[in-house]
């Protein structure tokens, strides 16, 4: 019987150091890729494989911010021409009511 109680320790300490030895593992693989991270100036988020990003001048900024980007630059003229119309609509409205 002390047979017994003896190999569930065993079993558990050998876990426990497997579990430590990932660990460790991890540890020094996230510290490898490190170099290959970077941080999005923009939104913050860590540019690597899943989200890769570009250095742009001196900062680095990740896909998904710049394709909201080129949306938003993408657009840019019908905005333009929106606020045109508002401000020729104020201006008109406002002429119409100081006449």
């Amino acid at each position: 019987m002390p047979k017994a109680e003896i190999k569930p320790d065993s079993d558990r300490r050998r876990m426990v150091i497997e579990s430590i030895v990932e660990g460790r593992k991890m540890e020094a693989y996230a510290e490898h890729r490190t170099k290959e991270m970077n941080t999005c100036w923009m939104c913050g988020s860590i540019c690597y494989r899943k989200t890769p990003g570009k250095m742009v001048g001196k900062r680095w900024v990740c896909i998904d911010c710049l394709r909201q980007l080129k949306e938003t630059l993408d657009t840019l003229e019908h905005w333009e021409e929106e606020l045109a119309m508002s401000k020729d609509a104020r201006r008109q409205l406002d002429g119409d009511l100081g006449a």
